[in-house]
């Protein structure tokens, strides 16, 4: 039980809760339920159907409703007598500045992706409040706790960087049926359906050199008074077909690889079984288009053979020009869009089959497509609970006892949570101890326009950014700047960097800033003339400017995987991909890297292996990398050494 005093410390504390998804029906409940008053949620998000399955608060009724403001009302059904604020809105906002942030006397974070987590971070570290994080992937989750100067902030540790796959490999030589479904989305659904002026790697177009007029024709673009069938067929003899035997003919590729083999759908469905696909579709709603309910295919776990998925993306493809013409050119993939989950997997299936992959069902198909690993309820509600109380913890000021915990999918000693001591800062950071960063880059040929996207939004997560040269600015975003210099910024963003009106060349520092999180950073430009493209596709390489401190002991630089403790042994670590797909959820684990740094006392952090015996050496931990955008797990094989402490 609270004693009155902290019941008291409760009542007066305002409370900023950031996400009203998973963790936070969870947590606004647990919040209520223990003691807090004065509550305020901000979440964009409406309800989905997808949701009530693990975020209770909410029912069928709610779907298409905000999520804020519908977890306000249910708990105040049973907690009348406190203070709710909802916002539905954006986190990013103009109106959540520092001033906002300062009001509260700390912020809980229930976040579903690391650039909304990255500006959180930003302006508790600007307004100086507290800031409790948290997430969950599947059985797996941590809380940590983030104060200014004391413990390290959100960005201390590097998060992993999305997967990406080169775009040779995608289009050329896929190996695994996660490279078919980036095709499938990214570039097939996005040509036929979404932006036509986009670039597009599968602008390929016909070698059928008997005809010239039609090999200038795009052949994607449906041709006017084309049968919507004989157009369904001839994109499918294109993609898997034509392009198939195109790339078969480049012998040095397959050298040292198995052939695909190219499909044409004359040979996977004869004409007269496509059109026996319209004539189901009479009990097909205009509001719920489905080519499975066309096709009376009712199992989304089935595995479908070739023929099922050639029939699922001809009907597929015919009923968006049918039923959804309208919205064709503005498209874009939606987990949440049946059509589209049915059209990629189709595709995705198809291609697998022409490379030797094996095939998946549209459930699996959906999950790697919409980057899902299957949240669980439980995972959330403890989490939630070890949040209230690392909150309590902040409110009280008990600086000594804060916790990072980890939750366990299989218990250790009997034991499904890793309570770990927080690290200090890392004077490293780039975002608390200002450290600068350096950047490779053609700048002959590197525009500022790929500066900005791919390494200050990209990277660095900024949303308004001034960027200057000394004195020159190069760019800037505002709401209240002129015509003039708008149109001048806008010009700058297709100059390369050496031919801006204050050149960028080798050697030169660039100060870039955002205003609304009140966060800056210096930029070293290197220049380099090549880049691998498999290795290197942004064709920049950023990384920290300052050469990483020595060990004066073993005479050799210290690297962020190793120690500045001789307490502590130095990481290795085996990397464990989950079926080589990328799954990723809806409330993430952020890093516990094990990488420890000077402290008044120091913990040995390490923790048991949640899969049991490890095959590992003692005291050697290692990385269980869960193929999320920002999550990264290292877990030890030591557990005793939870409970020692070893002063400097």
């Amino acid at each position: 039980m609270a004693s009155p005093e902290q019941l008291s410390a409760f009542k007066r504390a305002k409370v900023l809760m950031v996400g009203a998804g998973g963790i936070g029906c969870e947590l606004l409940k647990t919040l209520a339920l223990s003691g807090f008053q004065d509550i305020h949620i901000i979440d964009m998000d409406t309800i989905e159907v997808s949701n009530l399955n693990r975020q209770f608060l909410f029912r069928q009724s709610h779907v298409g409703q905000s999520k804020a403001k519908v977890a306000r009302d249910a708990v105040l059904r049973f907690r009348p007598n406190i203070s709710i604020t909802p916002y539905h809105a954006n986190v990013k906002e103009s109106c959540f500045n520092v001033d906002f942030f300062k009001e509260f006397d700390v912020v809980l974070n229930g976040l579903d992706n690391l650039d909304a987590r990255r500006h959180v971070n930003r302006l508790c570290l600007a307004a100086d409040i507290p800031l409790v994080e948290s997430g969950t992937t599947g059985f797996l989750g941590q809380v940590t706790v983030h104060l200014k100067g004391k413990t390290e902030c959100y960005e201390c540790q590097p998060k992993p960087a999305p997967k990406t796959y080169p775009v040779c490999t995608i289009t050329s030589t896929p190996s695994k049926f996660v490279h078919c479904i980036v095709w499938a989305k990214d570039l097939l659904f996005a040509k036929l359906f979404g932006d036509k002026n986009q670039e597009n790697d599968l602008n390929v177009r016909s070698s059928d050199t008997a005809n010239s007029s039609e090999h200038s024709e795009d052949v994607f673009e449906c041709r006017k008074d084309e049968d919507i069938e004989r157009y369904g067929r001839r994109i499918y003899d294109h993609v898997f077909g034509h392009n198939i035997e195109v790339a078969l003919s480049n012998e040095e590729t397959w050298k040292n690889r198995n052939k695909p083999w190219p499909i044409y759908s004359k040979d996977v469905l004869p004409e007269e079984q496509t059109k026996e696909n319209g004539n189901k579709e009479k009990g097909c709603a205009a509001d719920d288009v489905s080519a499975m309910v066309s096709l009376s295919l009712k199992n989304p776990q089935d595995i479908w053979s070739l023929i099922e998925n050639s029939r699922v993306f001809l009907e597929a493809l015919r009923l968006f020009f049918l039923k959804r013409e309208k919205d064709i050119g503005n498209l874009t993939f939606d987990k949440d869009d049946q059509l589209a989950v049915e059209f990629v997997t189709a595709a995705a299936n198809i291609r697998a089959s022409s490379f030797g992959i094996p095939l998946h069902s549209l459930f699996e198909a959906k999950g790697i497509a919409g980057n899902i690993v299957h949240a669980v309820a439980t995972t959330n509600s403890i989490i939630a609970g070890l949040i209230v109380i690392e909150a309590i913890k902040v409110l009280q000021k008990d600086n000594n006892n804060y916790r990072m915990t980890y939750c366990l999918e299989h218990p250790s000693r009997k034991l499904l949570l890793m309570p770990v001591e927080p690290y200090e800062p890392n004077r490293s950071c780039y975002v608390c101890s200002e450290t600068p960063l350096s950047l490779e880059v053609n700048t002959q040929r590197s525009k500022l326009r790929d500066f900005v996207e791919k390494i200050i939004k990209a990277k660095l997560g900024m949303n308004f950014p001034l960027i200057m040269q000394g004195a020159s600015i190069l760019y800037e975003v505002g709401e209240d700047l002129e015509e003039d210099m708008v149109a001048i910024y806008a010009a700058n963003l297709e100059k390369a960097l050496s031919e801006l009106p204050s050149p960028v060349t080798s050697g030169s520092v660039l100060t870039v800033e955002d205003l609304q999180q009140e966060f800056s950073c210096s930029i070293n430009i290197k220049h380099r003339e090549e880049f691998d493209e498999e290795k290197e596709p942004d064709g920049m390489l950023l990384s920290g400017w300052v050469e990483a401190p020595v060990d004066k002991d073993n005479n050799k630089p210290i690297g962020n995987d190793e120690s500045t403790s001789n307490a502590l042994p130095s990481v290795e670590t085996l990397e464990v991909e989950k079926d080589d797909e990328i799954q990723e959820t809806s409330e993430v684990v952020e890093a516990f890297t094990g990488k420890k740094r000077k402290l008044s006392e120091v913990s040995e952090v390490t923790a048991p292996d949640p899969s049991g015996p490890s095959s590992i050496s003692q005291n050697k931990p290692k990385k269980l990398d869960i193929d999320h955008e920002d999550d990264e797990l290292i877990i030890s094989d030591d557990w005793e050494s939870l409970t020692k402490k070893k002063k400097l």
